[in-house]
C-alpha cells in the first residue's frame, strides 16, 4: 500500500486526537479516593467527640461545652442518688476465728482382758448412759481360775489358823520352861508365813473377780455410739482390739483461734468474770447453728500462727453440732452503747481518707471525712464526722464529687436502703476524691458504662 494513501493518513491524524484524553482521568482517580478518605476522616472525628461526650459525667461534658453550644451545656446535671439516715443503736464488738466442734469426751472401747467376744448389747448410733451395758466377753476362763484360787485361799487358811494353835502352845509351854525360846520364834515365823501366803491367795481370788468383772464391757461416759468395729464370735486381745467409740455430745466445746492482738481484750472480760456469748455459725458464715458461752483461754500462744486458741461450752440439746465439724465463731466482747450507725455501702476511701457523701439540703451532696469504729459488716460505727439524723449517699456515688447536684428518687432511695442493709456490704468500693473526679473514677465510670 502506498504511504500516501488516504486511510494510512486518516489512521495516523486519529491516534494523536484521541492520546490526550487519557491523561486527565488517571488524574482524576486519586483525587477521587483522597476525597473519600477525608470524608472517613471526618466521620470518625465526629464519632470519637460523640463517644467522649457520653462517656465523661455531666458535670465534665458541661464544664467542656460551656459557652460552645448556646447555653445548653451551662449547669450540672443532677446524678440521681439512694440515702440513709445515720441511727443511734448498740454496736456489738465482735470477734471472729475459726473453729471445730470438740467433743469434751470421746472414748474408744476396748477390752481390759482377752477373751471371745460372746454378746453386742448395743444399737449402731444410739445413745447410752454411763454404766449401760454394751458388749460380753466369755467369763468361764476366769470363773475357773476364780474357783481355784478361792480354794487356795482356803486351804492356806486353814495352815494359817492351825499354825496360830500351835504357837500358842508354844508360849504356854516355854512359860513352863518345857519347850526352848526358839522353838516359839520359828512358830511364830511360820505363823507370818502363812498370813502372807494367805493375803496373797486373796489377792488372786480379788483379781480374777475383777477379770470376770472386766468381761462385762459398759459406757464410762453419757454419748453416742458409733460403728461397730468388731463382731460376735472374734478373739479380743486385752488393750489391742477395739470393740465402738462412745462421743459425748451434750454438752459439746468448740475450740477455735483468735490473733493474739485480741487476747488483751478478751483475757479483761474473763477476769472480771464476764460470761461472753458465743455464736457458731456454719461454713459459709451465713446461718447461726447454736449458742454458748466461752468456757476458757490457752495458756500460750502459738508462736507458729500468732494465734491462741479458746475453748466455747454449747449445750446442743438439740445436737446441732457435729463432733468435728467446721464452724465459725463469733465472741461478742462488749458492746458499744448509743452509738452513730451509718450503713457500710456510705463509707469510700480516697483522698481524705475515709469519707461519706452527705447531704447538704436536698440538692447537693458534700464530702465529709468520718473516723470509724466497730463493724459487724452491715454497719459501722462513726466516731467522729457525723451526727444522728445527718443523711448520706449509700447509692450512685461513682460519679459525686463535692457540691455536686444530686436528685433523690424512690427507685434510688429503695435501692440504697437495700444495700444498706444488705449482708453483702461491707466494704465500700473507691470512690473519687473530694476535690472532684480524678482520672480513675472517670475510667471506673466507663468501664461500667461500655456495655
Amino acid at each position: 500500500m502506498n504511504e500516501s494513501s488516504p486511510i494510512r493518513t486518516e489512521t495516523a491524524r486519529a491516534y494523536p486526537a484521541e492520546a490526550p484524553a487519557a491523561p486527565p482521568r488517571r488524574r482524576a482517580r486519586p483525587l477521587r479516593w483522597m476525597l473519600v478518605g477525608l470524608a472517613l476522616l471526618g466521620l470518625g472525628a465526629l464519632a470519637h467527640r460523640w463517644y467522649d461526650a457520653r462517656q465523661k459525667p455531666a458535670g465534665e461534658t458541661a464544664a467542656t461545652h460551656k459557652g460552645g453550644r448556646g447555653g445548653r451545656g451551662g449547669h450540672e446535671m443532677p446524678q440521681a442518688v439512694g440515702i440513709a439516715a445515720v441511727s443511734t443503736g448498740d454496736m456489738p464488738v465482735v470477734l471472729q476465728g475459726l473453729g471445730t466442734v470438740t467433743p469434751l469426751a470421746t472414748v474408744t472401747m476396748r477390752s481390759q482382758i482377752s477373751g471371745y467376744l460372746t454378746e453386742i448389747g448395743f444399737r449402731e448410733g444410739q445413745m447410752v448412759k454411763r454404766g449401760d451395758y454394751l458388749a460380753q466377753i466369755d467369763p468361764r476362763p476366769y470363773e475357773a481360775l476364780l474357783a481355784q484360787y478361792q480354794g487356795q485361799l482356803a486351804r492356806d487358811q486353814a495352815l494359817l489358823q492351825n499354825s496360830k494353835l500351835d504357837l500358842e502352845r508354844f508360849r504356854r509351854l516355854s512359860q513352863q520352861d518345857s519347850i526352848s525360846r526358839q522353838n516359839v520364834d520359828t512358830q511364830g515365823a511360820l505363823v507370818k508365813q502363812n498370813e502372807g501366803t494367805v493375803a496373797a491367795d486373796q489377792a488372786l481370788v480379788d483379781q480374777q473377780r475383777l477379770n470376770i468383772t472386766y468381761t462385762r464391757i459398759v459406757s464410762p461416759v453419757d454419748g453416742r455410739v458409733g460403728l461397730r468395729q468388731v463382731d460376735v464370735g472374734n478373739y479380743i486381745t486385752a488393750g489391742n482390739t477395739a470393740i465402738v467409740v462412745v462421743t459425748q455430745l451434750h454438752p459439746i466445746s468448740v475450740v477455735f483461734t483468735l490473733p493474739e492482738d485480741d487476747v488483751a481484750r478478751v483475757m479483761r472480760q474473763v477476769r472480771k468474770g464476764t460470761k461472753l456469748t458465743v455464736q457458731a455459725y456454719d461454713r459459709g458464715d451465713a446461718h447461726e447453728i447454736a449458742g454458748g458461752t466461752l468456757d476458757t483461754v490457752d495458756n500460750q500462744i502459738d508462736v507458729t500462727t500468732g494465734t491462741v486458741k479458746l475453748r466455747a461450752l454449747f449445750k446442743n440439746d438439740d445436737e446441732a453440732l457435729f463432733p468435728n465439724q467446721f464452724v465459725n465463731a463469733r465472741l461478742t466482747v462488749e458492746t458499744v452503747r448509743d452509738a452513730a450507725l451509718v450503713p457500710n455501702a456510705a463509707l469510700l476511701q480516697g483522698t481524705p481518707g475515709t469519707y461519706v457523701y452527705l447531704m447538704d439540703g436536698d440538692n447537693k451532696v458534700t464530702v465529709r471525712p468520718v473516723k470509724t469504729g466497730e463493724t459487724d459488716g452491715t454497719r459501722t460505727v462513726v466516731l467522729d464526722g457525723l451526727k444522728p439524723g445527718d443523711r448520706v449517699v449509700t447509692d450512685g456515688t461513682d460519679r459525686l464529687r463535692d457540691g455536686a447536684p444530686v436528685r433523690v428518687t424512690s427507685g434510688a432511695v429503695a435501692q440504697g436502703e437495700m444495700r444498706a442493709g444488705g449482708p453483702g456490704t461491707a466494704g465500700a468500693e473507691p470512690a473519687p476524691a473530694a476535690t472532684g473526679t480524678p482520672e480513675g473514677g472517670e475510667r471506673r465510670g466507663r468501664r461500667r458504662q461500655a456495655p
